[in-house]
């Protein structure tokens, strides 16, 4: 088990850093540095099923969570752990009800999501852009 939370610690440095790690120890691993001077990426959205939660979300008012299984093929437990990261990020917020019988989630980016989402966005264009001019 140690070994596997090490491996999850070396891909996502947010997850050391929650657990008291120092995150030096969390970015450990073979990650490269960044420069000093280039912001860092939003590695809470920047994570490829949670990009995609939220961009699926900011093209639409909302979506139940069996839609965004569908739409991003992905399975039960691993589209509840990425849209639980979100809402404890208050990127996302969860509604749980009943349609009859059957429970009903549905989720929906928040201001917060939406202005993270267009700042990774941003930080994207700006890469994309001085990678071009070289």
């Amino acid at each position: 088990m140690a070994k596997h939370s090490a491996a999850r610690d070396a891909r996502d440095p947010e997850d050391g850093a929650r657990r008291g790690k120092p995150a030096a120890a969390a970015k450990a691993g073979g990650a490269r540095p960044a420069a000093s001077a280039a912001p860092s990426l939003d590695q809470l959205i920047h994570e490829r099923m949670r990009l995609g939660i939220v961009s699926a979300l900011a093209v639409n008012a909302s979506l139940t969570f069996n839609e965004l299984k569908a739409l991003l093929e992905a399975t039960d437990g691993n589209l509840s752990v990425h849209a639980r990261r979100l809402e404890d990020a208050g990127y996302v917020t969860c509604e749980k009800s009943f349609e009859g019988r059957m429970p009903r989630t549905e989720y929906r980016l928040t201001a917060a999501g939406r202005r993270a989402l267009e700042r990774y966005l941003d930080h994207m264009e700006a890469l994309i852009q001085a990678t071009r001019e070289r």
